[in-house]
């Protein structure tokens, strides 16, 4: 639940970001806070399902758009960079779904005469 949010909150952070690339620093920061962070929580479910390329996708999403080391890009570059990545958030949310997990209860749940 809270990587499908986080998955939300980078789409909704990439769109405003189209509107307000010439804004306060304290912003682009922010923006590249929730990106990063977004796409390295998508990072690690894509690696729980096996699919590497995904990984590997939201990997290169996280290093671009970190606020320690940040990537300098000009305004033609980032609005196509921007696109790229609003586009794969939006097909993450689609294929990339992680499975509930099982409680400890409903794993150990059943009839006492069976063993585990």
């Amino acid at each position: 639940m809270f990587t499908e949010t986080m998955k939300w909150l980078s789409v909704a952070t990439l769109v405003v970001a189209v509107f307000f690339w010439h804004s306060s620093l304290e912003f682009r920061i922010a923006l590249q806070f929730i990106v990063c962070v977004g796409a390295g929580l998508v990072f690690v479910q894509a690696i729980g399902e096996s699919k590497r390329l995904w990984a590997a996708g939201f990997f290169g999403i996280a290093v671009l758009f970190n606020p320690i080391v940040p990537v300098a890009l000009s305004r033609g570059i980032f609005l196509w960079l921007d696109a790229a990545c609003l586009t794969m958030f939006l097909v993450s949310l689609a294929l990339l779904k992680t499975s509930p997990r099982l409680s400890v209860v409903s794993i150990t749940a059943g009839p006492r005469n069976q063993s585990l």
